[in-house]
């Protein structure tokens, strides 16, 4: 799974700075809202989208770049997480484990908008969307146009990716 030429042509970005800024951008969220340190394990080796037992945080962008960034966590280490976030211990799929992970997601999103507004360009956020399921399948229109960046914490694995086109 990498970005099209045409879409970092457009960005001006290259797939490795891509994902170097969702690496440095969930990294920074991490460690500094969570209290986490996720090491990255890039590039991904196999396309995943079928997720058991997880929940998924998504922010669309809109503008002069179209897209998506995503969170991919199972949610035993979705709660882990939630309760760092919190400070309260999250022992079950509720709204303050939807609200955690749509809140990391809006962060990440706006993370990357900074660095796809640079130049005055006009890149719009959508409100964090989240879906929690036992078995689920998120499909990409453009999965070709997409980079993949697996995370693990202690020994579970999350998965953050990132769907751009330019608009014309």
């Amino acid at each position: 799974m990498s970005l099209n030429a045409d879409v970092v042509a457009a960005t001006k970005f290259s797939e490795e700075q891509l994902a170097k800024y969702v690496i440095d951008a969930t990294k920074e969220v991490f460690s500094t809202m969570v209290m986490m340190d996720p090491t990255d394990d890039y590039p991904m080796q196999e396309p995943v989208n079928r997720f058991k037992c997880s929940i998924t945080g998504m922010v669309g962008f809109a503008g002069t770049y179209s897209g998506v960034i995503s969170m991919h966590c199972p949610v035993s280490l979705a709660m882990k997480i939630t309760s760092n976030m919190l400070g309260m211990e999250c022992d079950e799929v509720n709204e303050d484990l939807n609200d955690a992970i749509g809140e990391i997601s809006n962060m990440l999103g706006g993370s990357v908008k900074q660095v796809l507004s640079k130049g005055g360009l006009d890149v719009k956020l959508s409100i964090p969307t989240v879906i929690a399921g036992e078995d689920y399948t998120v499909n990409s229109l453009s999965d070709s146009d997409c980079v993949v960046i697996p995370f693990k914490i202690d020994d579970e694995k999350f998965l953050v990716g990132l769907v751009l086109k330019k608009e014309d």
